[in-house]
């Protein structure tokens, strides 16, 4: 922590809206990040089509490969389509409606589209029963390029597993997508429910009787998406015991149930316990399915087997809240922390986790059971919106990782559509190399805003740099966001319709100290309240985050406004400090209008410091 506290921080400081410091607006958070799956959007728009700045896009893939392979999603700042992380994102997106559907109010519909726009793809690119299109388009010379989607001059070939270049983690993945769909259109399109089934069935066979990593026949993806971090056997062995799960939970099929419970041991279902979900590995969430079967009474013969399964599903959430033997590493202001690489993705993925298995941990009446004791079901819930709500702007930063959320986020996210005029607005064609010299190079916020988009967020250390070549932390995913919907629906939804959930508002911890009480003073015309809204220990110190928000209260507009914060002894966000030592308005904002407020914080192993005004006029 004290290298997080002496580093020279290069972070960019913010006005934040009174409204972000006393809660957030989950049904909102929740409208945007379905929303940012319409601007991800490949093929011929629908009428309904709600991001304006796109276009239609991909309208010759597969084509050359004598099959229709329009639609789908790109995954993240990108033009390819990467069969292997869309169909997790559809899995996840499937599964959050699944579980919260009722929670969504007017967002269902909007999340059901979002569905369906994947499995029409996942359909398509699945023209027999063992043959399988796994990625449309090639990075390599998708990277060399920045031009928007509807220019496209790059490469657009299909590549395609089958029996003699087989991918069990590809296969099993899409049957686990389209099992999981299937679900979600059971009573309002069962015809399309059975299609999806019917795939789903076929693709699991082909996975399950032709082994192999999908990453070692289509080679192209080795750089993007492949079997890494040391798991690779294991990776297609837990795609498999996934989609079987999703086949059970969708079909009651004994055949499913019995593969799960006769191959956990062999399949490492029942011996990983793992730190980490996600579309590289899924462990943990089939862990999480298995053992809610278990609960449910859905067991069979297999329920010491599944037993295992729950074991190794209650290690992963104990090591997320730090109660495990081995715990999963977090940042000092709180956040879940795998790698600087798009990290956000672990840590949504992680909060849907831990939301779904409290909820039925609470149904089941019962507790998890960690290394250092027993943990209430409401502190996993507690510990998931701490997550969400970090995410959202309860940071060190006071940075929203949700672009358009709040009044302080990414401004220049690293996604070529987005970052490009739109072509509806200049219709002249970017060329490959022009946009890199005209729009990715341009140090100025995004022509497009790419509402809803989970940036990959900060580092180990809550930094973060708003640059568009930052593409570790800027760039956003698919995958990053489908997880979300359901943790948002969830903490939106509170009660509603769950009458056996608890609430949301529950303490995440007894507190680690003496908790400082609000401060408020007022020199008229300004008001200023501070408050503590966190805190920490890091090698044996007690940390606080403070707030501290200052209202103009004269009816006039202040100008040339200076404060004075003494007893500061750590950094401070949303200020410029001025020459003399004294604190002014952030660079960017001239004045500060009658009712209006701005928002800084600081962190510090101290009391409250002291700020008073020492200078302002009134135009």
């Amino acid at each position: 922590m004290a290298k997080f506290i002496q580093a020279a921080l290069f972070l960019l400081m913010a006005v934040v809206p009174l409204a972000l410091a006393g809660g957030h607006d989950y049904g909102q958070a929740l409208s945007k990040s379905i929303l940012f799956f319409e601007a991800q959007r490949s093929g011929y728009l629908p009428g309904n089509q709600r991001v304006n700045w796109r276009g239609n896009s991909g309208l010759l893939d597969g084509k050359a490969s004598g099959v229709d392979l329009v639609g789908g999603y790109y995954d993240a700042g990108d033009n390819v389509k990467f069969g292997l992380p869309m169909a997790f994102t559809v899995t996840m997106m499937s599964w959050s409606i699944l579980e919260y559907g009722s929670q969504m109010s007017g967002e269902l519909g909007h999340a059901m589209d979002a569905v369906k726009w994947g499995t029409d793809y996942l359909i398509k690119s699945h023209p027999e029963p063992r043959v399988l299109y796994g990625e449309v388009g090639d990075g390599n010379t998708d990277h060399y390029c920045w031009q928007r989607p509807e220019d496209m001059t790059t490469s657009r070939s299909a590549y395609r597993i089958d029996v003699n270049n087989p991918g069990s983690d590809l296969a099993g993945e899409t049957a686990a997508a389209m099992a999981a769909a299937s679900i979600v259109f059971h009573r309002s399109n069962p015809a399309y429910s059975r299609e999806l089934l019917t795939h789903a069935f076929q693709l699991f066979d082909f996975a399950d009787k032709y082994r192999g990593k999908y990453d070692s026949s289509i080679s192209v993806a080795q750089k993007y998406y492949r079997s890494v971090s040391g798991y690779a056997v294991q990776k297609t062995n837990s795609t498999l015991l996934w989609a079987a799960a999703w086949l059970y939970k969708a079909t009651n099929e004994p055949y499913y149930l019995n593969y799960l419970g006769e191959n956990g041991d062999a399949l490492g279902g029942t011996g990983w316990a793992m730190t980490e979900f996600g579309w590289d590995v899924k462990y943990a969430g089939v862990q999480t399915l298995v053992a809610m079967f278990l609960m449910g009474g859905k067991a069979g013969g297999h329920s010491q087997v599944f037993g295992k399964y729950q074991e190794k599903a209650e290690k992963f959430m104990c090591s997320c809240m730090g109660k495990a033997n081995q715990n999963v590493q977090k940042t000092p202001g709180g956040l879940i922390f795998r790698q600087r690489w798009n990290n956000l993705q672990f840590v949504t993925s992680a909060s849907f986790l831990l939301t779904v298995y409290s909820d039925h941990l609470t149904s089941a009446r019962k507790d998890l059971q960690c290394a250092s004791g027993s943990v209430a079901p409401s502190e996993l819930l507690a510990f998931a919106k701490s997550q969400v709500d970090y995410i959202l702007g309860d940071n060190p930063r006071a940075t929203s990782y949700m672009v358009g959320y709040g009044s302080h986020f990414p401004r220049q996210v690293h996604h070529r559509g987005s970052s490009i005029v739109s072509i509806k607005v200049d219709p002249s064609f970017v060329s490959c190399r022009g946009g890199y010299a005209t729009w990715f190079s341009r140090k100025a916020s995004d022509p497009n805003l790419l509402t809803g988009a989970i940036v990959g967020g900060p580092d180990a250390y809550d930094n973060f740099a708003d640059q568009r070549d930052n593409y570790e932390q800027t760039e956003p995913a698919t995958y990053n966001n489908a997880p979300l919907l359901g943790v948002l629906a969830r903490l939106n939804g509170g009660h509603a319709a769950y009458n056996q959930l608890l609430p949301v508002e529950v303490p995440l911890h007894k507190p680690i100290a003496a908790q400082p009480k609000p401060v408020s003073t007022s020199i008229a015309p300004v008001e200023i309240n501070q408050k503590e809204t966190a805190s920490w220990v890091s090698n044996g110190k007690t940390y606080y985050r403070y707030s501290v928000i200052v209202t103009n209260k004269s009816g006039k507009t202040i100008k040339n406004f200076n404060l004075t914060v003494s007893k500061l002894y750590g950094p401070l966000w949303g200020l410029t400090k001025t020459a003399g030592g004294s604190y002014g308005l952030p660079k960017w904002v001239n004045s500060l209008p009658a009712d209006k407020s701005i928002e800084f914080v600081y962190i510090q192993s101290a009391p409250i410091a002291d700020v008073s005004v020492s200078s302002y006029t009134l135009a």
